[in-house]
């Protein structure tokens, strides 16, 4: 089940309201939240329920015994087995037949491999869980006695498929209590239907135009053709993602938790140092604190550290090789930057930074979209105007024509201009936008149904990650 389906909105968050605030103690609220989010989880897999089931209840002992030994060799033991075991789960189900493929292609094996298909959340929810123990092995947090809190904490539905990668020390207050009042659950909704129009009215629609151009032959596209379709790309995976992440923020509100920030205009950043910084919060974070400090950071080894991380960076988005020349290529324009590049990038004029930056995503994201390596190279010939193909074509003269105020709609939708715009609105006509608010909510719930009746076209880009 995704948020942006009409049986989440109008049926199954409905039901989880209603059972969920008609219930007073906590212990019953809980366990509300636990039993819908396995019965979401489950909506299209009900097999891999086990799975998550399976992974709270490993990782709940493991951090009882890694505070009852704290400083001996079993709360060693269970921080390794966390690990290992988490690793392992998601290798086998993420990895194998890629690692199996790519060993008989490079040295004539026929080693046996089947595709199981990937237990959704699996990525998001492993990482939590081993962060959970990890905190709890270096005195961070204290381990959790309740098998019901830690399965609560590893299956809420708002975060459990797609994130953020949320830390049990972040949350773990309101775990044991939360308060909701009515200005949290209004602003709550608020953030939900906001990111509910980013996904369904400008994600999906930027994404409907990209495959026109992208999902054909490379030798049908011309030059702006070309650009054109990964620039919506572009703009598709911020606002599904981010969306999605907001979707997720508005969701814990209204349930009482408070989830950090997952995305900060990404694309006003000047430097891909800046953009890491601003795209995936969580996931940077976790490498950051997990990986790259325990390596050394740049104390120590610091290139070695750097590669290490991006490689596992691009790895986690998929089993493919694109991605882990995605992570690499990210991992390398940084490296630049520390070296040199940074110095450069201070001394020119802001513009001429951005302008390095969004060409240097742009083209990730062309990198990243495909992954036949093959296809990537010939759009990327296309790209840089030495395929032999046109500038432009009629196709590309079409679709720009007639999407340009949406084009416009969501570039400045990518920048803080609206937010500004509010702000300033706010403060010239005190309580005004508070009072359209349920207007503008209302509007968005009903356009975002029409959406979603008449279109067949409803993609997630980061289930399969």
């Amino acid at each position: 089940m995704v948020f942006s389906s009409l049986i989440f909105l109008y049926l199954f968050l409905p039901l989880v309201l209603v059972f969920h605030f008609g219930l007073k103690k906590q212990t019953y609220r809980d366990w509300v939240l636990i039993v819908s989010s396995l019965l979401f989880y489950a909506w299209g897999e009900p097999v891999w329920v086990v799975l998550l089931i399976f992974t709270s209840v490993f990782d709940y002992l493991n951090g009882i015994i890694a505070e009852n030994y704290r400083g001996r060799w079993p709360s060693k033991a269970a921080l390794v087995a966390s690990i290992a075991v988490n690793l392992l789960l998601l290798g086998f189900f993420k990895y194998s037949g890629f690692l199996a493929s790519n060993l008989n292609q490079a040295f004539d094996l026929n080693l046996p491999y089947k595709e199981y298909g990937l237990p959704i959340g699996i990525s998001f929810y492993a990482f939590q869980s081993i962060s959970y123990v990890i905190d709890v092995y270096r005195g961070e947090v204290a381990a959790q006695r309740s098998l019901g809190k830690v399965l609560l904490y590893v299956s809420l539905f708002h975060h459990l498929v797609a994130g953020p990668i949320i830390r049990y020390r972040d949350i773990a207050r309101e775990i044991e209590q939360r308060t909701i009042t009515s200005g949290t659950f209004i602003e709550g909704i608020n953030r939900f239907a906001v990111g509910l129009g980013k996904k369904v009215l400008i994600a999906n629609t930027a994404g409907e135009i990209a495959d026109v151009f992208l999902k054909g032959s490379p030798a049908d596209l011309s030059v702006l053709g070309a650009w054109f379709g990964v620039v919506l790309f572009t703009l598709q995976i911020y606002f599904d993602f981010s969306g999605y992440s907001d979707m997720a923020i508005g969701l814990g509100k209204m349930f009482g938790f408070n989830y950090k920030e997952n995305f900060n205009y990404p694309y006003i950043a000047t430097s891909a140092t800046e953009f890491w910084r601003r795209w995936h919060i969580s996931l940077s974070s976790f490498f950051r604190d997990y990986v790259y400090i325990p390596l050394g950071g740049n104390l120590k080894n610091g290139i070695r550290n750097l590669l290490i991380v991006w490689f596992l960076t691009g790895l986690w988005h998929g089993a493919s090789w694109n991605f882990i020349f995605w992570g690499l290529y990210y991992g390398a324009l940084i490296m630049l930057e520390r070296v040199f590049l940074q110095r450069l990038l201070d001394r020119f004029p802001r513009w001429l930074s951005h302008a390095y930056l969004l060409l240097a995503v742009v083209v990730g994201w062309e990198l990243f979209y495909f992954t036949d390596l093959s296809k990537a190279g010939q759009v990327l010939g296309v790209m840089a105007g030495i395929a032999g193909r046109p500038l432009l074509d009629i196709n590309f003269s079409y679709y720009f024509t007639h999407n340009l105020f949406f084009l416009i709609l969501a570039v400045v939708g990518c920048t803080p201009a609206l937010r500004v715009i509010g702000q300033k609105l706010e403060s010239s006509f005190p309580g005004r936008l508070d009072a359209a608010r349920p207007a503008v909510n209302l509007a968005l719930l009903l356009v975002s149904t029409v959406f979603l009746v008449g279109k067949t076209y409803n993609p997630f880009l980061y289930f399969r990650f």
